[in-house]
């Protein structure tokens, strides 16, 4: 049944549920979702009482306009109780030993030939590069949020509000079980991990969530080319999708060029 929730600051909320994870004995409810779209206005609201109210906002997209269920939201398929912690794992050693494993992939499973793959991820090759560097610069990483809160609810209408009990929005994915690199890895505490460093790294913060999509406000983005291939090479290893299937030329160069400046990261794992 449908329940409205009043936060303690007093902002009301439209009806909702808790949901309950697909597996578990009814225990587990680690989010909350409204029955219908969220507008950009109300995440913003709820997004600014975070530091009292402790639930962090989530734009939760379901893929399919359509969907009756909202999966995988409406229909609980959320596993907390697999997942680790975030403080458990090092971003710059998951990075790293990701990037390895998908610069060394085997031939036979390799969707490129041994010479694509090099093209690739030129000029490093198979060498990790390291992490990037901040960039001097930090626009008001809130407004920044606000402004593609914005930007994502114009695009996807459909967009639900979820709330998730987290300090962080890095935190919120994990809290709240979703599996979206599932076919890359099924423990969501290392994504948070990495997107904890971008948090202060780079002021990003989790606006929107999608069934295999991660949506990130950026308040300080690469700025020159040197370091957007930087930045681009974490996001290779973060979600490789994003370079192996983007239009051609599928190529950590061409994909960083749309880096520089951008306000936004966006992530799809297929």
């Amino acid at each position: 049944m449908a329940t409205e929730l009043h936060l303690p600051i007093g902002i009301p909320l439209p009806p909702g549920r808790m949901i309950i994870s697909d597996e578990g004995d009814g225990d587990l409810q680690p989010l909350w979702l409204s029955d219908g779209p969220a507008s950009a206005g109300l995440w913003v609201m709820v997004r600014a009482e975070h530091v009292r109210t402790g639930l962090w906002p989530l734009l939760l997209d379901s893929g399919e306009p359509f969907d009756s269920e909202f999966r995988p939201w409406g229909a609980g398929e959320l596993f907390p109780e697999r997942m680790s912690s975030p403080d458990a794992h090092d971003p710059a050693e998951l990075l790293a030993r990701w990037w390895k494993d998908y610069t060394t992939l085997d031939e036979e499973d390799d969707m490129l030939s041994p010479e694509e793959r090099q093209a690739v991820t030129a000029p490093f090759g198979q060498l990790w590069p390291g992490l990037a560097s901040s960039p001097r610069s930090l626009l008001d990483p809130d407004e920044m949020a606000a402004e593609y809160a914005e930007h994502f609810v114009a695009r996807r209408p459909q967009s639900r509000l979820g709330l998730v009990v987290a300090g962080t929005g890095s935190d919120a994915i994990t809290v709240a079980g979703w599996d979206g690199p599932l076919n890359y890895d099924n423990d969501t505490a290392k994504f948070s991990a990495v997107v904890r460093g971008w948090e202060q790294r780079f002021g990003a913060r989790v606006v929107a969530v999608g069934p295999a999509t991660l949506h990130l406000s950026v308040a300080a983005p690469p700025l020159t080319a040197a370091d957007a291939l930087l930045v681009a090479a974490e996001h290779f290893a973060f979600c490789p999708d994003n370079v192996w299937q983007s239009s051609h030329p599928y190529t950590l160069t061409a994909y960083s060029e749309q880096l520089i400046g951008a306000h936004c990261w966006e992530f799809w794992w297929d």
